[in-house]
């Protein structure tokens, strides 16, 4: 992305932390640029109005790559775990948890069937698989 491009851009959209405070913005007043037609409110911004221009860049370039990390390496100039911590940095600045420690849905279905199948088994008691299904819960992303 340009550097004018980018100036451009941030031009039109609105930030979304208070450049005073830090705490969230919101719009009062929107316009239609074409008719005139004005309507007047309490407008939430939505959650990617709170990215920074540096997390929007490589949200984009994700995006435009359909998030295919090597594409995103050379487009942005930068290695591998560098794309992975920005994503990483995207991703809790959208207020979602840090994944580090955290298993991903399709680790807790496949702990899950471990668990359920040793039950069945009866290699474990139901009190133990229900404190390894709690334990479970705790660690998923959800």
């Amino acid at each position: 992305m340009t550097e004018s491009s980018r100036t451009q851009r941030q031009e039109r959209l609105a930030q979304g932390d208070c450049p005073v405070c830090g705490e969230m913005l919101h719009i009062t007043r929107m316009e239609c640029d074409s008719c005139g037609t004005a309507i007047e409110g309490h407008f939430v911004l939505h959650a990617l109005s709170r990215l920074s221009g540096d997390h929007l860049d490589f949200l984009e370039s994700f995006i435009r790559n359909r998030g295919v990390i090597k594409d995103i390496e050379v487009d942005l100039g930068i290695s591998y775990p560098t794309v992975k911590s920005r994503l990483d940095d995207v991703v809790t600045s959208l207020g979602y948890p840090a994944a580090e420690g955290r298993l991903r849905p399709s680790q807790v279905r496949e702990e899950r069937r471990t668990i359920l199948e040793q039950l069945r088994k009866k290699e474990i008691s139901s009190e133990e698989a229900a404190l390894k299904l709690a334990s479970l819960g705790e660690r998923s992303m959800r």
